[in-house]
């Protein structure tokens, strides 16, 4: 547990905090939990006491070490998790100590051309970068840490977010004021994956009731996609998976059929055209495998289909497609966040939860539980593909 914190009745404010935090080192290495320290948020910062944090296949990625340009350590990795305000600093005026937040590693400082813009959830300040380690106000680390040879040396941040240590600081974009009443164990889920799977069949494709859609990849994204196509009444969701232990758990969120690649004997977009009369109205890539994607593309109808991109593609590859297939009507865009804005439209959507107004199965997604110190089995069993979410009590 963390040597001070908000518990204490707020007299950590401007003051450094020592705490865990379990930091990656090195590319492939497994993560070591360390004491921390955290210095007081700067202006337009703030830092937050984390409760709960989830693992994602992004986190893996980066551990790995996947894209040499990404590579900055020691760092704290984490980006889905909920937690308290602790303090706040200079200029902070939406939020106080003892808010109840969820960090987003795609801002919204909510005053820039882009915020203001219905076309788009980007920021022109604090978007998503997955090659930015430090904060914004001043280019620096608000982390720091004793190395093995006594030296302390900072410690760098991770998509704006930072979140696998029981304290973070985040810039006052990227921190997302919920209703105190709505729990973080599950709301930490609308940090990355929910969102993004959830957004992106209603924000980005807009899934229309009775249409056809089909997933490729049943990772917790890809699983989200589906929920909410169920929740838009879509009539047809078809999943594609090489694993088939993905499929009963695609059931529970609504995937009405399965598609193993491995097992079907022809290429997976002739197999989606037989079933639906041409090809689906939307599919969504969330395999990060441009191989993938093309087949996702091909297995929409033309005349009218969309593809989606959602997983991370760390190949220099480029995209499989050739330009006059787009004159046949088929459209293909990339979606951040579910298309989110997330500090003006999360809180609505936590609401509509709390309310019962949207039905979204948080529990679904939840496969796993356990304590912050186990955080590498964590990595493990998502690795494995044994894990969805696994949520970690700090």
């Amino acid at each position: 547990m963390a040597t001070n914190g908000y518990s204490n009745g707020g007299s950590t404010k401007g003051k450094p905090i020592k705490c865990k935090a379990a930091v990656a080192w090195g590319p492939g290495e497994p993560l070591v939990m360390e004491e921390v320290g955290v210095a007081p948020p700067a202006r337009m910062e703030v830092r937050v006491r984390i409760l709960f944090t989830s693992i994602c296949h992004t986190d893996l990625s980066f551990l790995r070490g996947e894209n040499e340009r990404q590579r900055r350590f020691p760092r704290i990795l984490g980006h889905e998790a909920a937690g308290v305000v602790e303090s706040v600093g200079e200029g902070v005026e939406d939020l106080a100590p003892g808010d109840h937040v969820v960090p987003i590693f795609n801002g919204e400082c909510g005053t820039c051309a882009y915020c203001h813009s219905s076309a788009t959830n980007l920021c022109g300040t604090y978007r998503v970068d997955a090659f930015k380690s430090t904060m914004v106000s001043d280019n620096g680390t608000r982390f720091s840490v004793v190395n093995t040879s006594g030296d302390t040396v900072p410690v760098y941040h991770f998509l704006n977010t930072s979140t696998f240590a029981e304290y973070t600081v985040l810039d006052a974009a990227c921190a997302v004021k919920i209703n105190p009443a709505a729990p973080l164990e599950k709301m930490c889920l609308l940090s990355c994956g929910i969102s993004t799977g959830v957004g992106a069949a209603w924000n980005t494709a807009n899934v229309s009731k009775g249409s056809t859609v089909a997933i490729f990849g049943l990772g917790a994204v890809g699983l989200a996609v589906g929920e909410g196509a169920r929740i838009r009444g879509a009539s047809r969701i078809i999943g594609v998976d090489i694993n088939p232990e993905k499929f009963a758990k695609g059931k529970e969120m609504g995937i009405t059929d399965f598609i193993n690649p491995k097992a079907c004997g022809k290429p997976v977009h002739e197999v989606i055209k037989e079933l639906t009369d041409g090809g689906v109205d939307y599919s969504f890539e969330c395999s990060g495998n441009v191989d993938v994607l093309r087949e996702a593309f091909v297995s929409t109808h033309d005349g009218w289909g969309l593809t989606v991109v959602l997983g991370i593609h760390p190949t220099p590859r480029m995209m499989p497609l050739h330009p006059m297939e787009l004159f046949d009507g088929r459209r293909i865009t990339g979606c951040t966040f579910g298309d989110f804005k997330g500090k003006s439209q999360l809180p609505l959507l936590v609401d509509q939860c709390m309310k019962g107004e949207v039905k979204i199965n948080f529990d679904g997604f939840i496969t796993h539980e356990m304590p912050f110190s186990e955080i590498n089995e964590a990595f493990r069993l998502l690795e494995e593909g044994k894990s969805l979410r696994c949520v970690l009590r700090l």
